[in-house]
């Protein structure tokens, strides 16, 4: 008796709000509780893409800690990011994905080298896909922030992301972390043949930016000088009041002006930590123009919201395109998936407008012939073989390395634990 695909999500950050929410949402979604609001997925203008349904998805992940599922979530209704009632009906759906979740890394005091990291990590991978029997894995990293990596060894977001090249998995960065844009990672990710996506989702603040910088151009309004600030607490407000950590998460913010405005726009995004707005950022911007004959004016804009709400629902959207993307044969980056995230693969349209264009193009191709490999493309293997034939394997990112160096020297604090992440 063949068994119904079944597909695999593994967080970065599994036990982070972003990665919580995440997994609530799901089971709350396929249960009937709540509509799929945020999910562009769900749409009518994507039903035909041959996404993995809902219900077949299956979650497991790597953490630092190991605060429990339902606890988290618990957390986090008190925090007013999940509705009352809603995680005592979803428990054993939780408790089931928090059995699959295992100890990330490098954790304070971890002696192992990025090698040994790199194959414990990949060993739960392949584990998790074996003993369940899913059909593919897709990994998705939603931990927070990690600063730009300034010592010896891996960052910890490309620990993980070597881990998905060798166990032949897809590989989303939902985070402005290195990911797989070490250059550790060049040759073994173009040996893998696998679809990735990336970086840096793009929910709030960037995402207005994206709507807006166009329209100025297309009226022919010179934008003089464009300044931001944020206001956020939780783990990512923590983790970005280190300033390397912000200044990676601002070029993604920056790269939509200037993908769409040219460079010599004045201005920055300011990034403060206030633990008193906990899961919940404020995001303001002060935009400077000039109008016919030289007048100059201003537009001012305010978003408040809920960043694991708003982050939820495109990480669904994007492991299941994803995994779509694989099961069709895509290889290499998914450029098209650009309406995702502020700092994408490739040079996509900045407009917001024509990357959901895109994505329905995407969209359209994904439920043709549905289980057929497309032309032209070659299928990165679902199987144990996977990336490791391919030249990913122990010849791969471990060994570029430099020693015995942990990434540990390369990283601070909880960079890998996932405690939430603001976009």
């Amino acid at each position: 008796m063949t068994h119904a695909p079944r597909t695999g999500i593994w967080l970065i950050g599994a036990r982070g709000s972003v990665a919580t929410t995440t997994m609530v949402g799901c089971a709350a979604l396929v249960a009937g509780l709540h509509p799929p609001t945020g999910m562009a997925t769900e749409t009518p203008e994507l039903a035909d893409a041959g996404l993995p349904p809902l219900a077949s998805l299956v979650f497991g992940g790597h953490d630092t800690t190991d605060c429990p599922l339902p606890k988290r979530a618990e957390q986090l209704t008190t925090a007013g990011v999940l509705p009352y009632g809603l995680t005592s009906t979803v428990t054993r759906e939780l408790e089931a994905a928090d059995r699959e979740i295992r100890p990330g890394g490098p954790a304070p005091g971890d002696t192992r080298t990025d090698e040994q990291l790199i194959t414990a990590f990949t060993h739960d991978l392949t584990d998790f896909r074996r003993r369940i029997g899913l059909d593919r894995v897709v990994v998705v990293n939603v931990a927070s922030t990690e600063p730009a990596s300034g010592g010896v060894g891996l960052p910890p977001s490309t620990l993980y992301a070597a881990a998905a090249l060798r166990a032949g998995c897809p590989y989303v960065n939902f985070t402005p972390s290195t990911g797989l844009r070490h250059p550790a990672l060049a040759a073994p990710l173009a040996a893998s043949r696998l679809p990735h996506a990336g970086r840096d989702g793009k929910t709030g603040q960037t995402l207005l930016r994206a709507v807006l910088a166009p329209m100025f151009r297309q009226r022919a309004l010179t934008v003089r000088a464009w300044s931001g600030s944020n206001l956020l607490g939780g783990g990512d407000g923590a983790a970005l009041a280190d300033p390397a950590a912000a200044a990676a998460k601002n070029a993604g913010k920056e790269r939509v002006l200037t993908d769409t405005l040219g460079p010599g726009v004045e201005g920055q995004v300011h990034i403060d930590d206030v633990p008193a707005l906990g899961e919940w950022k404020t995001a303001w911007d002060h935009i400077a123009f000039d109008g016919f004959l030289g007048t100059r004016m201003i537009l001012q804009t305010l978003w408040q919201g809920c960043d694991s709400a708003l982050a939820a629902p495109l990480v669904l959207d994007l492991a299941r395109l994803t995994a779509r993307a694989h099961e069709k044969g895509r290889t290499g980056p998914l450029q098209d998936l650009a309406f995702y995230f502020k700092d994408p693969e490739g040079t996509p349209p900045a407009s917001l407008a024509a990357q959901y264009d895109r994505l329905l193009t995407f969209g359209r191709t994904l439920g043709d012939r549905p289980g057929a490999v497309d032309a032209g493309t070659a299928h990165a293997g679902t199987g144990e073989t996977g990336a490791a034939d391919t030249g990913a394997g122990n010849t791969g990112p471990g060994d570029a390395a430099t020693g015995d160096a942990r990434a540990g020297d390369a990283a601070t604090g909880d960079a890998g634990t996932g405690t939430g992440t603001a976009r």
